[in-house]
């Protein structure tokens, strides 16, 4: 039997990214599957493309209707992976109070709503799994990235308050901090520019970025009874990015 058998999963921002290969390990591992996103022309066939297990259905995580929509069309769940997110960079002054609030909206708030969502499910079938996607920006800053940082951190501090409040009813609530990954966002974020990550990779400890598999498998972890005593927590996969400090960089 897989690590997951038995458990109903909704990923957000499962399209592709992190949240595709999320999705993928899910299924493979036993889990009943709901992908959502807003890109539909992705979602769908890779939903189809994983099987009976799995089904999509669009979801903008920042509008309160549409997760009291989905969740009537799939029922409860067990786990919820909180991946849905977007990047903006811009400097502080240059950042529209349009640009804040729309990276809030979908980090931070979507992340709220998710949580808040799934919970009375979750009480009815004895407990469940909420993992809620963060950043490095979630633990240090960067320049360029005010809104992001704040969102991150945000998600940070509601994965805490929500694993304090969530606990007696076995409800267990973890955050996950990856550094820089080979996805779309960064890519996406600046418009379509390709970007050599390899000139960052070579920076960190480990000589190299992240993939998007590597994630999937911590969340998996996550998911799982393996981390049946694992609450309110920060998981960390960086590459060792965050382990110095800034006069350390080499």
């Amino acid at each position: 039997m897989g690590r997951l058998a038995g458990k109903t999963a909704l990923i957000t921002g499962a399209a592709r990214g992190q949240g595709a290969a999320t999705a993928r390990r899910f299924v493979a591992e036993g889990a009943r599957v709901v992908l959502t996103d807003v890109l539909d022309d992705e979602g769908k066939p890779l939903a189809d493309e994983l099987g009976a297990a799995a089904r999509y259905e669009h979801l903008d995580v920042s509008e309160e209707d549409e997760w009291a929509a989905v969740l009537d069309a799939v029922g409860p769940v067990t786990v919820l992976v909180n991946n849905a997110g977007i990047l903006h960079l811009s400097a502080l002054v240059d950042t529209t109070l349009a640009d804040y609030e729309r990276v809030v909206r979908i980090n931070q708030i979507g992340t709220f709503l998710g949580m808040r969502a799934v919970v009375p499910g979750m009480i009815a079938a004895g407990g469940g799994s909420i993992v809620n996607t963060s950043s490095i920006e979630g633990l240090a800053a960067a320049p360029l990235l005010v809104a992001y940082t704040a969102s991150k951190f945000a998600i940070r501090g509601m994965t805490k308050a929500a694993a304090m409040e969530l606990g007696p009813n076995g409800i267990r609530v973890n955050s996950v901090h990856p550094g820089m990954i080979e996805t779309r966002m960064l890519p996406t974020a600046l418009g379509g520019i390709e970007v050599d990550l390899s000139r960052i990779g070579r920076r960190l400890p480990l000589r190299r970025v992240g993939q998007a598999g590597e994630i999937a498998d911590l969340i998996v972890f996550l998911a799982s009874d393996e981390s049946s005593y694992c609450t309110g927590a920060e998981f960390v996969a960086d590459g060792g990015a965050t382990s110095g400090h800034a006069l350390s960089v080499t």
